[in-house]
């Protein structure tokens, strides 16, 4: 895109191109960045859109290079042409172009070897071929030309990757020999997608052929007419055994559907579930929402009646006060410092007027000027030693003073070591101790008024005790300022800085500039490096999500493919199945008629005989031929109608693909995230709470199941005891019975 100004041989018509290519530069997608909004990460609407668009900062062209419109440079040079065409006197310099030399050290700059992203080393298994040295040949002799070689080798690169160029497996033509049928010509109708590779299926169904043609190996020749009946058991139970290996295969066809019916009703179950969990989550949640809204607003009037009755209740007798100015002036939470906005009262507007804007105060010069106007004493002060001071009189006391300092020092100390004393843990009490009561404090002494004018004294008095101690704390203030006035001074003349710290300073200040300029440019080239990244991992995952797409869409594909070619041979089966019916129908009407005719014709029971072999072997050669056609035309017709079913489902996938949008794809990439990550998070979810539901009749069943063992562990000790109770009793009546007895 910016080959426009990048390509010195370029050449565009006039500044209005070059200006629009220079907007075409600027809006494509590239300077465009998708940023998540991880709140709606995986939302569909358009009013809560997954990202927004953002124009990136970060210009991919550098600054040094200059994108103005070259025509600037050609003018004056295009005036100069026209003026040595109209005014021959006029002779311009000719251009002087130096040599490219194509040829000689400048011939890297014309050749380009293919970038080749997949290139990787070989294996560590790999086996290298060994060198064999060629025998020595002397060039020949140089002739006036050098020969042109007839054959270039000259390396390439296609935009196609392996996969989208594949194909099916190639199978070359065969010739097969005289009087040899080759196994392997019997699996000639699998094709690739089509029975090969071949699975579990194809196996037994190989092996099955494989059976069948070493029985038929073993059959009696059709000219014996000796083994005519030894022929047709054979027959007969083979036919038997292919009928039950059918029979076996419809109900496993039809112990899968079963199992994909259930699968679906439990499906429906769980998601019928799911649904009225969600059902009841919102009610609940939409109920809990109301409740909260509601103690909220309880919460806010119980405030506000509280509020109210601490109004009232500070003026319970309702009498109408007069404002009191020097209570308004003495309080600093009153309006008057600092009033209310709701009425109507903004003292910070205009606050910009009262600002001191001073000449001499805001400037070092003006500051210059106003030191020089202060006289000598002041700008040089005169500095007297502090005299000691003296704690003790003549008579050798300590002054009143001192001791005063010195009880103030006692205090200061015990009160730092109560406050970094630190609290050691109470002992348990061994004994019972009698907890001493607090004496009682002394009722608050008040001062009783005996009208409003002693009262009127009394808060003037209070009132210009606060204004003597103000005015004491300004005279501390300006002593103190008066004592520090040489650190002022000094401080304020360090401003005057001499010419080598002026230099020092400026020398600095070019170091932090050129630091800040090195700091930016590495910011610049980090940022390059950053966007490079970042459209490679985008480049990455769009291809990824591409193969993720184009592999679900062929599966889908598949197992349709899959479930048409199973019903249309379940299709066939059934009609194979009322086929044989009705052959077994006529082989008995058959059988039937024959003994009938049997009874009949007694007499010619040899040419009966050879009738009988003739029809029966007639009739099951018609039956293998009506057979094989009826098999072979109905998987022709069911592979025709599957072909033809697959053409218009891939007919409409790729009217679709053509169709479909990058806001559908991103949609379909966004569904099979959504996909991949939801149903896992639901799943646990699920778990969690199942396994919480079922905990509390866990522990209800451990308690009933430890209570009855331990009832039956109680009831068999108990009977154990009986049991050896009883057999010492009766050891002790069969020893009574011997003494008596002896």
């Amino acid at each position: 895109p910016y080959v426009y100004f990048a390509d010195p041989l370029f050449i565009i018509s006039s500044e209005k191109d070059h200006t629009q290519a220079n907007i075409q530069a600027n809006l494509i997608r590239n300077r465009l960045r998708k940023v998540p909004r991880f709140r709606n990460m995986f939302s569909n609407l358009i009013h809560y859109p997954r990202y927004s668009l953002c124009w990136s900062k970060a210009d991919p062209v550098p600054r040094f290079i200059c994108q103005e419109w070259k025509g600037h440079k050609e003018k004056p040079r295009e005036a100069l042409w026209h003026l040595a065409i109209t005014d021959t006197s006029f002779q311009m310099a000719k251009d002087v172009y130096t040599d490219p030399e194509i040829t000689g050290k400048n011939r890297y700059k014309y050749f380009g070897r293919p970038f080749l992203p997949r290139h990787q080393q070989l294996p560590l298994s790999v086996i290298f071929a060994a060198t064999q040295t060629e025998p020595y040949t002397f060039l020949p002799t140089p002739a006036k030309y050098p020969p042109i070689p007839s054959k270039y080798t000259v390396g390439t690169q296609t935009d196609y990757r392996d996969a989208e160029v594949q194909t099916d497996p190639y199978s070359p033509e065969y010739v097969v020999c005289q009087d040899s049928i080759p196994e392997l010509l019997t699996l000639a109708t699998l094709t690739w997608g089509e029975g090969l590779p071949a699975g579990q299926a194809e196996v037994e169904m190989i092996e099955r052929a494989r059976e069948k043609r070493a029985w038929e190996a073993t059959l009696p020749c059709l000219s014996d007419t000796s083994q005519f009946e030894k022929r047709r058991r054979m027959m007969n139970a083979m036919e038997r055994k292919e009928w039950a290996f059918r029979e076996q295969e419809i109900e496993k066809l039809q112990e899968i559907r079963l199992e994909v019916l259930k699968e679906l009703l439990r499906k429906r179950v769980k998601n019928q579930n799911e649904v009225n969990m969600k059902h009841l989550n919102a009610q609940w949640s939409k109920l809990q929402e109301a409740k909260e809204a509601k103690l909220a607003r309880i919460q806010q009037k119980h405030v506000s009646a509280i509020r109210k009755l601490v109004g009232k209740g500070k003026n319970i007798e309702g009498k109408l006060e007069r404002r009191s100015i020097i209570k308004d002036y003495s309080d600093y939470a009153s309006q008057v410092y600092g009033p209310l906005s709701r009425l109507g009262r903004f003292p910070d507007n205009n606050s910009e007027d009262f600002i001191v804007k001073n000449h001499y105060l805001n400037t070092y010069e003006g500051l210059v000027e106003l030191e020089s106007c202060l006289p000598d004493f002041v700008t040089q002060p005169r500095i007297r030693p502090p005299k000691p001071k003296v704690t003790t009189t003549k008579a050798g006391f300590l002054k009143r003073a001192a001791r005063m300092d010195h009880e103030l020092a006692e205090v200061h100390k015990a009160i730092l070591d109560k406050k970094n004393k630190v609290i050691e843990p109470k002992k348990l009490l061994r004994f019972l101790q009698r907890r001493s009561l607090p004496e009682p404090r002394l009722p608050t002494p008040t001062l009783e008024m005996s009208s409003n004018e002693e009262e009127d004294i009394e808060m003037a008095v209070i009132y210009l005790q606060k204004l003597l101690r103000g005015r004491v704390i300004q005279n501390t203030m300006f002593e103190g300022k008066e004592k520090r006035l040489e650190l002022i001074q000094e401080l304020r003349t360090s401003h005057a800085l001499q010419e080598d710290d002026r230099l020092l300073k400026k020398a600095e200040k070019q170091v932090t500039l050129a630091l800040q300029r090195q700091r930016n440019l590495h910011e610049h080239k980090v940022s390059l490096v950053e966007n490079h990244l970042a459209g490679l991992e985008g480049r990455v995952l769009a291809d990824m999500f591409d193969f993720l797409s184009k592999e679900l869409v062929r599966l889908q594909e598949e197992r349709r493919i899959h479930a048409f070619a199973m019903l249309a041979e379940r299709q066939r089966r059934m009609r194979e199945a009322e086929e044989s019916g009705r052959r077994q129908v006529e082989q008995r009407r058959l059988r039937e008629e024959d003994q009938i005719f049997k009874e009949a014709s007694g007499a010619a029971g040899c040419l009966e005989a050879v009738v009988k072999v003739h029809q029966s072997t007639v009739t099951s050669y018609l039956e293998d031929i009506i057979l094989n056609t009826e098999e072979n035309t109905a998987e022709e017709q069911a592979r025709a109608e599957i072909e033809k079913m697959a053409v218009e489902i891939n007919d409409i996938a790729y009217e679709m693909e053509s169709r479909r949008t990058q806001l559908q794809s991103e949609e379909i990439v966004a569904e099979l995230v959504y996909s991949f990550l939801i149903p896992e998070v639901q799943k646990d979810f699920v778990k969690e709470k199942v396994r919480n539901a079922q905990r509390k009749h866990i522990l209800a069943a451990h308690q009933i199941i430890h209570r009855h063992t331990e009832a039956m562990l109680r009831k068999n000790f108990v009977e154990q005891q009986k049991d050896e109770v009883s057999d010492t009793d009766k050891l002790l009546e069969e020893e009574t019975q011997n003494e008596k007895s002896n």
